[in-house]
């Protein structure tokens, strides 16, 4: 398994770059997140330059199945967070 990124480890690199305690890295990682999910929460695009877009979307209603009993069920409509990366983004990952 691929060790991934968490919001410790996000913390712990503001630490080391600005020599600041761990409980304010994390509140300002806390901070950032919170940001973006109050923008998500009031439709709105929250755009980073360089990074991408988080939007959200609307997914209509739909029937599905399920998988266990197979049996026709509806999926009830919803709102869904996106993320469309910058192109700057794309690049650097070729």
């Amino acid at each position: 398994m691929t060790e991934g990124i968490t919001k410790k480890a996000l913390a712990d690199k503001l630490v080391d770059e600005f020599e600041m305690t761990k409980k304010s890295a994390l509140e300002i990682v806390d901070l950032i997140f919170e940001t973006i999910v109050s923008g998500l929460k009031d439709n709105k695009t929250v755009d980073i330059a360089g990074f991408g877009k988080f939007v959200t979307k609307f997914r209509e209603a739909r029937e599905g199945i399920n998988p266990l009993t197979k049996e026709k069920i509806m999926i009830a409509a919803a709102r869904v967070p996106a993320f469309k990366p910058s192109k700057v983004l794309k690049d650097s990952l070729k």
